[in-house]
């Protein structure tokens, strides 16, 4: 059932070159699923159940803390095998999780109660689409793949995340952001249309193109994947992307353009003697600089940043900054920003490099992705969006959940750079509804050992809920949070237990477009077949 690298090539070739849809139209609306050549070649459809020897292997996504036990696993190769899977498990009433490329941070696609997996991986093409003027890429792509197919055909990219492992699928269906983001806005913010296969009340899978064209009588669909989520509507199985406002059929002016080379500075600090005065002062100053320099267009905007605040075991901290290379007087705003972040700290960093290498090189190596890949499969992340710096009290909070020796070297906090192009979208055009941010925050730890599994949930959540203890242990949005970003899903914003804010937790997540996705979600699952711990629900 393997599929061979020939067939690979051939699929891709037809699809970037003929402009192929799954389905046999161009037109947007509802396609009838035919078998196109592609199609005939695909992989798949392959049926795994229990007892077989790859099911075992097949069970976790990236984070080990979750293995779920299905019926089946699908591990299908085109649009027609989904349609024909979705209808067979609606029909048998069997709940459906699909998955790409695995990186969930909660357990979606593992959850006890899925009776069918749908796994995507195999779907992994992308190319130039001539008949929409838009480039085509399948869930199962990992954004490597995306990054090395759109420079090497076309020279350009999509403002995606760092992580090279990470599938399509999921990342752009939750709004997607990256080293680009501040200069080119959210991966949405080029989203042209979505393909999903969606079940109809009796069970029936059908495909259905949706697009950004104001006239389409599915562009509720559409805006759904501008920041919805994953497995809350459909399967995805295509996406289209083209930046707005472009025009001609020249692909090469299609999306931004790929730098030809990043330049990235490193600085570090050691804990050995860091005081609690210098250290809030280095958080307080990234803070206010993207106060400062988060504006649409701006010189600054081009800069990204991320200040990593590893536990004090680990025995340092560090700063990383990238920005296109190519831009006029990159290095000196690269200077200016250091400079601002270090001013008034009274420490120095133990190391400092600066060095330029090829976009494409920094894009795609090492090639693990999450930290999970690699040093610790199992793990928990929690999160929040930032309108503007901490607060004094809360970065005191920082400094002594990171400074406690109940903490580990493998766990922190990250302050990461947003704002800018992503600002100059209203909250109602997308439904990534926090557009007057400057940062996001993330809070994290990492393990191996399922024996630690308690200890270390327990001392990440009091982290959280100690930062946010004015608003109930949550960042409800206002003067400084503003909710968090539902690709770093957190199963504990719905837990009163630890959300004793009053404000749901999905509000959080989704804000002023909530009750439109719940209408979307209404009309497009009235069945209610994709579903998951923080899945959008239909209105009461």
């Amino acid at each position: 059932m393997g599929r061979s690298e020939g067939n690979r090539v051939s699929r891709r070739a037809l699809l970037a070159g003929a402009g192929v849809v799954a389905g046999g139209t161009l037109a947007a609306g509802v396609v009838v699923p035919a078998v196109t050549a592609a199609e005939a070649e695909a992989f798949g459809p392959v049926r795994i159940r229990p007892g077989d020897p790859r099911y075992d292997g097949l069970l976790r996504g990236n984070n080990f803390r979750f293995a779920g036990r299905p019926e089946e696993i699908r591990v299908l190769g085109s649009t027609d095998q989904v349609v024909r899977a979705v209808s067979e498990a609606a029909r048998a009433g069997r709940r459906i999780a699909v998955r790409s490329g695995g990186h969930c941070f909660e357990n979606f696609t593992a959850d006890p109660a899925v009776r069918t997996l749908i796994d995507l991986s195999g779907m992994d093409a992308v190319g130039y689409d001539a008949g929409r003027r838009a480039f085509s890429v399948q869930p199962g792509a990992t954004l490597g793949q995306v990054y090395r197919t759109l420079f090497k055909g076309w020279g350009v990219t999509i403002p995606g995340g760092g992580c090279p492992a990470v599938g399509a699928g999921g990342h752009i269906a939750g709004g997607g952001y990256g080293a680009l983001s501040r200069r080119y806005g959210s991966v949405v913010d080029h989203l042209y249309g979505v393909e999903v296969v969606v079940a109809d009340r009796d069970g029936t899978a059908r495909t259905v193109v949706a697009t950004r064209e104001p006239g389409d009588p599915h562009h509720d669909l559409w805006w759904a994947h501008t920041g919805g989520g994953g497995g809350n509507f459909g399967v995805v199985t295509r996406y289209w992307l083209r930046s707005p406002g472009t025009g001609g059929v020249d692909p090469a002016k299609l999306l931004p353009p790929s730098p030809a080379g990043m330049l990235e500075c490193v600085l570090a600090w050691s804990w050995e003697g860091m005081t609690e005065r210098a250290f809030t002062r280095l958080m307080r100053n990234f803070g206010a600089w993207h106060e400062e320099n988060s504006a649409p267009g701006s010189r600054p905007a081009g800069l990204y940043a991320i200040l990593l605040l590893s536990h004090r075991a680990a025995g340092y901290f560090s700063l990383a900054v990238q920005i296109d290379a190519g831009l006029p007087g990159a290095d000196g705003l690269v200077s200016a920003f250091v400079s601002a972040v270090t001013a008034g700290t009274g420490v120095r960093p133990v190391a400092e490099t600066r060095r330029t290498m090829p976009w494409l090189h920094k894009m795609t190596w090492p090639g693990t992705g999450e930290a999970g890949d690699a040093t610790a499969r199992r793990y928990k992340n929690k999160a929040a969006y930032l309108r503007r710096s901490l607060t004094g009290e809360q970065l005191a909070t920082v400094y002594r959940n990171l400074t406690d020796p109940a903490g580990s070297a493998s766990s922190g906090m990250l302050l990461i750079g947003y704002g800018g192009q992503v600002r100059a979208v209203a909250p109602e055009a997308t439904a990534v509804a926090q557009r007057d941010v400057v940062m996001k925050a993330v809070y994290y730890t990492t393990w191996t050992d399922a024996a630690e599994d308690a200890a270390r949930l327990s001392w990440l959540r009091a982290f959280y809920r100690e930062v946010y203890a004015a608003t109930g242990g949550v960042p409800v949005p206002g003067e400084v949070s503003d909710g968090s970003y539902i690709n770093y899903p957190d199963v504990d914003l719905v837990d009163p237990k630890w959300n004793t804010s009053g404000v749901p937790g999905r509000t959080l997540y989704y804000k002023d477009n909530y009750p439109r996705l719940q209408r979307v979600k209404a009309r497009w699952d009235p069945r209610g077949l994709f579903r998951h711990a923080l899945g959008v629900e239909p209105p009461a």
